[in-house]
């Protein structure tokens, strides 16, 4: 399998940052990162091994992104406007810098985004944001609103931050024509605690008649990797 490091100076962040490509082809996949997590996190924890044969057949490229949450959502010594402030970089890095990458080494027509947790956070924004980039969606076991992590702070960037605020408030006509044109996945479990964000999140999707299509899985599954690994093999 092809595997190749990459790491440069990101303008949009100020910092380095870092990201692992698997596969020599096939349909393009960003992949973000756990709560938290880095841009190995994917191959640690198994999820490119379950889908080998995939990326070894040129069928999918995974290019697996690190993230900056610890310095965003999750940064508790820092003021909210801070917080969401570096989650609007993050956005540009990932739009000015990460996409173009992408598009140079895979000219194919799809490109989708994917993550685990609040991975799906990350993939589901940029894909719900920009339809006219991102025509799929794969979230496992994700959430969708942060803005948990503001205590009350709200602002213009929040709002476009979070998927159930700005979707359910979206009435222009060629941006949801472009949303309804994409592919959608919701997966999560019956014993995962972000089940009913997933509902929720499918409730609004559906309400702008966005196709969407929910799972949650049974026989006990809640969120951690093996369930993630069995969702991956099943939905890519």
């Amino acid at each position: 399998m092809q595997r190749e490091y990459h790491r440069w100076f990101s303008p949009s962040l100020g910092r380095d940052m870092e990201m692992l490509l698997f596969g020599h082809g096939g349909v393009p996949a960003i992949v973000f990162p756990s709560s938290c997590g880095t841009f190995w996190e994917f191959e640690h924890f198994g999820m490119v091994h379950a889908v080998a044969g995939k990326l070894d057949r040129g069928e999918l490229q995974l290019f697996c992104v690190d993230s900056v949450d610890r310095e965003s959502w999750y940064n508790h010594e820092v003021p909210a406007r801070w917080k969401v402030a570096r989650q609007m970089q993050y956005r540009s890095y990932v739009m000015q810098e990460v996409v173009p990458l992408v598009r140079r080494m895979n000219g194919a027509p799809q490109l989708i985004t994917l993550g685990c947790s609040f991975g799906g956070y990350h993939a589901a924004t940029l894909a719900l944001t920009y339809p006219e980039v991102f025509t799929g969606l794969l979230s496992m076991s994700g959430i969708f609103d942060p803005c948990r992590f503001l205590h009350g702070y709200y602002d213009e960037d929040c709002y476009f931050s979070s998927p159930p605020h700005f979707l359910a408030n979206l009435h222009d006509h060629e941006r949801l024509e472009q949303l309804r044109r994409n592919t959608y996945v919701l997966a999560t479990g019956e014993h995962d605690q972000c089940w009913e964000a997933n509902e929720r999140m499918a409730e609004v999707l559906r309400s702008k008649s966005i196709p969407v299509r929910l799972d949650v899985w049974g026989d006990r599954t809640g969120h951690d990797w093996p369930f993630w690994q069995r969702m991956l093999q099943v939905y890519l």
